[in-house]
């Protein structure tokens, strides 16, 4: 073999997998260096470990390394600003929650807008809420309960993680949607509010389904109804809020990827495709069906239609229930 023609099938040999990788998703020249996801939440959240069990395979399929990064704070905004600050280049990833919506309709100054200032790229699942009483709540029932409290109006108190979050708009919902008077007890955090919950401080909450499936299987909550359209596979016996009486009762705490307004279609078809196929993975879905996510992988429009939905809904709970965090 000539010299000439050994060099050049070495330098096609080095190019291969530079050439596999933007074929991945036929897009520009991107990554040409590390992305960083940053997740407005702290280490051990759900959305951080998340971002980092997406991190490795994506970060194999994009032939770049994925760095994650923490920015907790005013509940998510802190982090959510600093990914509407970044360039619009596609390297600065927003991991988003449902707190994204709610934020967006509760919060009177943020830096940024929160609708008009990102391109949502992918939902990538959602985790349905379940509905929990403390054992002795005489209701047995989303109906019983909701008779309950109308006749003690003002006597059944509801915990939330905080003010603002999705425990308590999906609270502040079912009391504007039965036309109920009952007390939001805010807490720092969903361990504090179950504690509370199972000692019988408070009457009733809606969490996260893995947040409760211990205290539900040893006797210290009793679960009513989960708030998505089906059944949970992990709480199969328990109704849906719609089965309930509750048809347009469809709240999730769901997570997707987002990144700056103006970031150049094919990059954000890119992502999209990437963090898609990697939350389709086993060894990252496996970590939320366990307890009862559902992966979903919703790109473009049908992204779009969900965070309308959230905004729609959250925007009336919020104006009707006068919910407005400084």
């Amino acid at each position: 073999m000539r010299r000439r023609e050994f060099l050049a099938l070495g330098a096609g040999a080095l190019a291969a997998p530079a050439l596999l990788n933007k074929a991945y998703a036929g897009g520009p020249d991107w990554p040409a260096k590390p992305v960083q996801i940053t997740v407005p939440f702290p280490p051990g959240s759900a959305s951080d470990i998340l971002s980092r069990a997406l991190g490795a395979p994506m970060g194999d399929m994009l032939g770049q390394s994925i760095v994650v990064e923490n920015k907790p704070g005013a509940g998510g905004a802190i982090g959510t600003g600093s990914v509407a600050a970044a360039p619009a280049d596609g390297y600065t990833l927003l991991m988003a929650t449902a707190a994204h919506t709610i934020t967006a309709v509760t919060m009177k100054k943020l830096t940024f807008d929160p609708r008009k200032d990102f391109i949502p790229v992918i939902e990538l699942t959602t985790m349905p809420l379940v509905l929990v009483v403390h054992p002795e709540v005489k209701a047995n029932s989303v109906q019983e309960l909701v008779a309950l409290a109308k006749e003690k109006p003002g006597g059944i108190t509801f915990a939330s993680s905080g003010p603002g979050t999705t425990h308590q708009m999906a609270s502040e919902f079912l009391k504007l949607t039965a036309g109920i008077d009952i007390v939001h007890v805010p807490y720092r955090g969903s361990g504090p509010a179950q504690l509370d919950l199972t000692t019988g401080r408070v009457d009733m909450m809606f969490d996260n389904i893995v947040a409760c499936i211990a205290n539900i299987r040893a006797g210290k909550l009793r679960p009513l109804a989960v708030s998505s359209k089906q059944r949970s596979s992990i709480l199969p016996n328990v109704p849906t809020m719609a089965e309930s009486g509750y048809p347009d009762f469809d709240v999730g705490a769901w997570f997707g990827i987002m990144v700056r307004a103006g970031t150049p279609q094919p990059i954000v078809d890119r992502i999209a495709t990437v963090s898609g196929d990697a939350m389709r993975q086993p060894k990252v879905s496996d970590l939320f069906t366990k307890d009862g996510a559902v992966v979903t992988a919703k790109t473009g429009a049908a992204f779009e239609k969900l965070l309308e939905a959230d905004y729609s809904r959250w925007e009336t709970v919020a104006k009707e229930s006068r919910i407005q965090i400084e």
